[in-house]
């Protein structure tokens, strides 16, 4: 009996022994074989572009094919539950964005929890959104559509890609913040909710810059403000919305996570590599043309975003009651 004991400290104790090597080998191997990236929204989308850049990216670099998985629905749930599920081998990741923090509140009932299930690899653009109006609305500046809306309550109408969309709890905060009363009338999507706003049926929206810059240069929307807490060098005459409600922000982010138990070693290489694919010049001006500035950073620098988000706009769905649909 003490022999057999002895024996297998003796093999457990080489197996230790040899398991920080063996690791950093396997990490650098990877990847052997094609990686899923899925995206929990559907083709063509600005979370969808990104991943595909990102993938191409990776796919040169490291040799092996990074596949885009479209698994829309559910506000990205139902791609996180794919990913929660697979192995834990770096060959199934996950395109993390700010729906992912938002839906921790929004849904009742989820399957698994985002912050323990999914481990952060890397933050790859912060996306900001612009707060615009229809230039019938009597106001040029933040504080004047304020005291319109004061003046008005109840009869200005806010619309929204979807109820618990980025753009609906960017406005929602604003109402937190500022006291406002405003009827939010959700969209399917963010080109219907962008269509009815330059026919004057709703007279505000917060939405990625993407979805309006073209409708601001052409003078067929007005903006107020960019929800980020200071000015965009894009943009540098649209005052931040922080500028009339102190300590006003609202940004759109995303990123690549993995599953829960992945090996540190191919976590840290994809962020070593999502990092070098954000200081090149060509990937920079391709995120900046789609409204973004690139998030480059640590994996813990990641993970601190995604619990502060989660817990800011907890909040916020707490405070304007909202349920998902």
């Amino acid at each position: 009996m003490k022999l057999a004991r002895r024996k297998f400290l003796y093999l457990a104790a080489s197996a230790a022994a040899l398991s920080t090597p063996s690791r950093i080998a396997w990490g650098q191997a990877y990847p052997a074989r094609p990686v899923r990236l899925i995206v929990g929204f559907p083709a063509g989308g600005v979370v969808d572009i990104v991943a595909r850049l990102i993938g191409q990216w990776l796919s040169e670099r490291l040799g092996q094919p990074f596949v885009i998985d479209n698994r829309p629905g559910a506000g990205g749930n139902i791609a996180t539950e794919a990913v929660v599920r697979a192995s834990s081998d770096g060959y199934t990741l996950l395109m993390v964005s700010l729906p992912h923090a938002i839906n921790a509140a929004l849904y009742e009932k989820l399957n698994f929890n985002f912050i323990r299930d999914i481990v952060p690899a890397a933050s790859i653009m912060r996306a900001p959104g612009v707060m615009v109006i229809n230039p019938s609305v009597p106001a040029n500046t933040v504080p004047e559509f304020i005291a319109h809306v004061k003046a008005n309550p109840g009869k200005i109408n806010m619309a929204s890609a979807g109820n618990g969309t980025t753009g609906h709890v960017f406005g929602e905060l604003f109402k937190f913040m500022t006291g406002v009363n405003m009827v939010h009338v959700p969209y399917r999507g963010g080109v219907p909710a962008i269509t009815d706003l330059l026919g004057g049926r709703v007279q505000v929206y917060f939405g990625p810059m993407a979805e309006s810059i073209e409708h601001i240069r052409t003078g067929r929307l007005r903006p107020l403000a960019v929800t980020t807490a200071v000015r965009l060098e894009v943009l540098p005459d649209i005052p931040a919305l922080a500028e009339f409600v102190p300590g006003y922000e609202a940004s759109g982010w995303h990123g690549v996570g993995a599953p829960a138990n992945t090996p540190r070693e191919i976590v840290e290489k994809l962020n070593n590599e999502i990092n070098a694919a954000l200081a090149d010049p060509k990937m920079k001006a391709r995120l900046a043309d789609l409204g973004g500035t690139v998030l480059a950073g640590s994996t813990a620098e990641f993970g601190k975003l995604i619990a502060d988000e989660t817990e800011k706009w907890a909040k916020v769905v707490k405070f304007s009651g909202l349920k998902a649909e």
